[in-house]
């Protein structure tokens, strides 16, 4: 039987919004695995969705770059271990090296630009910074011709989300309001038969549990079951989302009237997936001291 601790009731409560019993009741019985506790709150409360993104710590800046012509672009994250290191000087001289050979080498995964000359800029800005500095990631999208179509990109003002986005007709300035929306709003997938099938099949088990709990015949259960996975999907696709700029026009219909259609988009969060233990700093000067 797994040990259940108060930091894992604690994020299981910032990642449903349940209360404190309940949230340690369904780690016991899930036997500690945080995964099958949040199906396990859902499944029972109706809760609607669990905050992915909730626990978000690691630290730093998305940075993209758009070449002239508009056929190619780069994004790319930089991670440091606070956001005061993030605003640092040094920190963001590093990023925009990156960036730049990011950019230039249109074939180069993380590894390679970091043997490529950014590995000793990175350890030696480790060594003044005393942090740890991480170039986590790097996407570009590109056409090999500027007539086939625009990649364009939006950053949030402070640097911490960032989308690179290709499209076949309309302009520029369509693709940015669209790399807007999509760092507003974070879509899981263009179109509606893009979603996984296995995300299909895990919120369809979800909505099954929840309504069979209503007690209503089996053929009122089944469309109850359908009509929440078409809004679900609805939901998480870009193009049947409603426009965050206007409300009353969904993305599809948007691109329509340009007479233009999105190929793809890379959207990145700073720190998103990273897990950062939280410093007790009392607890350490305590143990330092009888130490």
């Amino acid at each position: 039987m797994a040990t259940i601790t108060a930091s894992m009731v604690k994020e299981l409560r910032e990642r449903t919004g349940l209360g404190m019993m309940d949230c340690k009741k369904a780690l016991a019985e899930a036997d500690g695995d945080m995964e099958k506790a949040i199906e396990d709150l859902r499944k029972a409360s109706g809760l609607k969705a669990a905050k992915k993104a909730s626990r978000v710590a690691a630290e730093g800046v998305v940075l993209t770059k758009i070449a002239e012509d508009s056929n190619y672009g780069v994004i790319i994250e930089v991670n440091s271990e606070t956001d005061f290191v993030a605003r640092d000087e040094n920190f963001l001289e590093f990023a925009d090296a990156a960036i730049d050979g990011a950019f230039a080498n249109r074939e180069a995964d993380v590894g390679s630009l970091l043997e490529a000359g950014l590995e000793d800029s990175r350890q030696a800005l480790v060594q003044k910074i005393g942090e740890n500095i991480n170039l986590r990631r790097v996407a570009r999208l590109r056409f090999d011709d500027a007539n086939q179509g625009i990649v364009e990109s939006y950053v949030h003002s402070n640097n911490k989300i960032g989308v690179l986005i290709s499209l076949q007709g309309g302009d520029e300035a369509l693709a940015r309001d669209i790399a807007m929306h999509i760092a507003a709003v974070n879509p899981m997938v263009v179109r509606t038969e893009d979603v996984p099938e296995d995300v299909l099949a895990k919120e369809s088990e979800i909505y099954s549990a929840q309504a069979r709990e209503s007690g209503k015949p089996e053929e009122i259960v089944e469309k109850m079951i359908s009509g929440r996975l078409r809004k679900f999907v609805a939901e998480v696709s870009l193009l049947e989302q409603p426009f965050v700029k206007d409300p009353d026009t969904k993305i599809a219909d948007l691109l329509k009237e340009a007479g233009a259609d999105i190929v793809q988009f890379v959207r990145y969060e700073v720190g998103e997936g990273i897990e950062k233990e939280e410093d007790d700093f009392a607890a350490e000067v305590a143990a330092q001291l009888n130490g």
